[in-house]
C-alpha cells in the first residue's frame, strides 16, 4: 500500500522513537506473509533500528512463529517449558500473586549459550492498563561512547556466561508461579563470548555482557572482574543508549540480540500480563 516516505523505504513506514535505537512499523500487517520487498525491508529497519515494534497486530501462535521463520529456524529454551503443542513458543506470564517477572533485569537473551539466539519476537496477549514496560538499551552505541583506552583495554577480552545465577534451583527466573523451568541441574555449566561483539550482518562492534548471565572475565582476578563488569553493567545502560516501550494488546516487538539488551519492567504487582515469545537460533559470538 502507498505510504508517506520514510528515507530508504517504500513499502512501510518507520517512526524512530529515539536518536539511538528503536522504531515503529507502520502498514504491515503480519497475519499476512509479508512479501519479499516489504520483508527486505522490514530487515533493514531491524539492522538499522535494533528493536523495531508493530502496533494492532491480531496474531495466531502459527503466524507469529511463520514471520519469525522467515528471518531463520526458531529456537527452544533450554530451561524454559515451551508449550506442548509449540516447544518453540514461551507463554511468558506474570500472575498477580506473583512478586517476580520473567526477563525483571538487564539482560541478552540466551548468552549462556554457545550460539545465542539472533533476535527475540515478543507479542502482547494480555497487558495490565499500566505498567509493564520494556527497556531497551544499545550496546554499540554504549561501546562507542567509551574512551579509546577503555576500547583498547577491552577488545579482546573474553566474558563467562552462565544460566547459574537465573536457572539453577531457586535462580531468580524459576521464581514465576506461571512459567515452568526445567533442566536446572544443567544450569551451572559456563561459555565463552567476547567482550566486545562484531555483528556479523554490519560489522559494528558493541559490548556484550550483561548482569544475568555474565560471571566473570576469563584470566582476571575475581575482584578485578567484579569491578570491571559493574563498571561496564552500569554504563551499557545508561539513558542516552535506551529506549522505553509501552505495550498494548496485539503490540509486537522484535530486537537484535545481538546488539541489544533489555528489561521487563514489573510496576503492575496484583494485575495479570500475558505475552507470547520466540526467538530465532544465532551463531557464535565473534
Amino acid at each position: 500500500m502507498p505510504l508517506d516516505a520514510s528515507p530508504g523505504y517504500q513499502n512501510i513506514l518507520v517512526a524512530p522513537l529515539t536518536g539511538t535505537l528503536g522504531a515503529e512499523i507502520h502498514g504491515v500487517d503480519l497475519a499476512q506473509p509479508p512479501d519479499e520487498a516489504t520483508l527486505a525491508e522490514i530487515h533493514g529497519a531491524f539492522l538499522e533500528h535494533h528493536v523495531i515494534f508493530f502496533r494492532d497486530q491480531q496474531l495466531t501462535p502459527e503466524q507469529q512463529m511463520a514471520f519469525g521463520r522467515r528471518f531463520g529456524e526458531l529456537d527452544t529454551h533450554p530451561f524454559v517449558e515451551g508449550r506442548d503443542d509449540y516447544p518453540e513458543v514461551l507463554e511468558i506470564i506474570t500472575e498477580p500473586e506473583d512478586r517476580a517477572n520473567f526477563g525483571g533485569g538487564w539482560h541478552t537473551d540466551v548468552t549462556f549459550l554457545p550460539e545465542p539466539d539472533l533476535g527475540s519476537i515478543l507479542y502482547a496477549v494480555d497487558v495490565p492498563p499500566y505498567g509493564g514496560d520494556t527497556l531497551f538499551a544499545n550496546q554499540q552505541a554504549a561501546w562507542n561512547a567509551l574512551s579509546d583506552t577503555m576500547q583498547e583495554m577491552l577488545d579482546g577480552l573474553v566474558g563467562l556466561h552462565s544460566a547459574s545465577m537465573q536457572y539453577t534451583q531457586g535462580g531468580y527466573s524459576t521464581q514465576s508461579k506461571a512459567m515452568r523451568t526445567k533442566n536446572s541441574d544443567r544450569a551451572a555449566g559456563v561459555v565463552e563470548h567476547p567482550v566486545v561483539r562484531t555483528h556479523p550482518e554490519t560489522g559494528h562492534k558493541g559490548l556484550y555482557v550483561n548482569p544475568a548471565f555474565t560471571t566473570g572475565i576469563k584470566g582476571m582476578h575475581r575482584d578485578e572482574s567484579q569491578a570491571l563488569l559493574a563498571f561496564l553493567f552500569r554504563h551499557a545502560v545508561r539513558e542516552p543508549f535506551a529506549c522505553r516501550f509501552r505495550w498494548e494488546p496485539g503490540s509486537l516487538a522484535m530486537w537484535d540480540n545481538r546488539c541489544v539488551q533489555h528489561y521487563a519492567l514489573h510496576d503492575y504487582k496484583g494485575q495479570r500480563r500475558h505475552m507470547r515469545r520466540i526467538t530465532i537460533r544465532g551463531d557464535r559470538p565473534y
